[in-house]
């Protein structure tokens, strides 16, 4: 719905931003969460694997 508004310029693109940021960020920090979880558990192989997706979200 964001998405659409934007485009038919009912909501300006900060507007936009703000709202899809309060669904994203905290999806990025669950994810950086449970990598931590995985190395301090000790599930070397799945922490490897999700080590460049949190690098990812990081650099965004």
């Amino acid at each position: 719905m964001c998405l659409a508004d934007l485009e038919f310029d009912y909501i300006n693109p900060f507007d936009s931003s703000s709202r899809i940021n309060k669904v994203v960020m905290p999806e990025f920090v669950l994810q950086a969460l449970l990598s931590v979880l995985f190395l301090v558990s000790g599930h070397w192989a799945m922490f490897l694997l999700s080590v460049p997706m949190v690098y990812y979200n990081y650099t965004l």
